[in-house]
């Protein structure tokens, strides 16, 4: 098993990376060991193939530097917050045991992503119950309950509680978004044109990236939400 500091839940392949992976490789260069475990394939998307996405997945993975990558096989679009699925989330929060664990976005214009919010918000509790009995490839599983779970911004708009400075990462958040090629803008493909391969999309995304970093005087930043109040222990550390 690798223990991890993050694990980032995300409904589809390619919601981190869009989300928070200026935050993952600023966690990475810090020496923390991040992972992604994505929730379905994509299979409903208007553009790509399961297979297709897996490949851009890991790598995406390598780009990113993530100590681990996995996909649960949930059923695009039709996924349920139920005790079924909050329990596949209670294994994978087990399995690594994450001090911090960062999800979808609490709303969003794709109804997967608030509901994989809430998913995961669940099952990090539910994690910590050692009454709910887990077994993982053959092994008990411990109860572990992560210290803080927070929410990454996507298409809608989200007044962020928190923002982090990603202007050293921009060009490997950028590399990381890309290895989605099926899902973006490319002038020589002949599939339909979908709400994110608009050739609009990817400046949106560097607009809200300068917006989210203008509110703490940097060039980019990405926007978080919490559940709880933050508290911190030095007032110098703020930016």
């Amino acid at each position: 098993m690798t223990k991890l500091d993050v694990l980032v839940f995300a409904a589809h392949p390619d919601d981190a990376e869009l989300g928070c992976s200026g935050t993952i490789v600023s966690l990475v260069t810090q020496g923390k060991k991040v992972g992604i475990v994505d929730f379905t394939h994509g299979e409903m998307g208007t553009r790509g193939t399961p297979a297709i996405r897996l490949q851009e997945a890991a790598k995406a993975a390598e780009i990113l530097r993530l100590s681990a990558r996995e996909n649960l096989g949930f059923k695009d679009v039709f996924f349920k917050n139920d005790e079924t699925h909050q329990l596949k989330l209670v294994e994978m929060i087990r399995k690594y045991q994450p001090e911090i664990v960062i999800a979808n976005a609490i709303s969003d214009r794709h109804p997967d992503h608030g509901k994989g919010s809430s998913l995961s918000s669940q099952a990090c509790f539910m994690s910590g119950l050692r009454k709910i009995e887990t077994n993982f490839e053959g092994i008990d599983q411990s109860p572990w309950r992560p210290k803080a779970i927070y929410h990454y911004i996507q298409n809608n708009f989200i007044n962020p509680d928190f923002v982090v400075d990603i202007t050293p990462h921009w060009q490997v958040k950028i590399a990381s978004i890309m290895a989605f090629r099926s899902q973006f803008f490319d002038a020589n493909s002949k599939e339909p044109i979908s709400f994110i391969s608009d050739p609009e999309f990817l400046p949106f995304i560097e607009a809200r990236a300068r917006e989210y970093g203008h509110r703490i005087m940097v060039k980019y930043g990405e926007g978080f939400t919490v559940e709880r109040t933050l508290g911190i222990t030095d007032l110098f550390k703020l930016i």
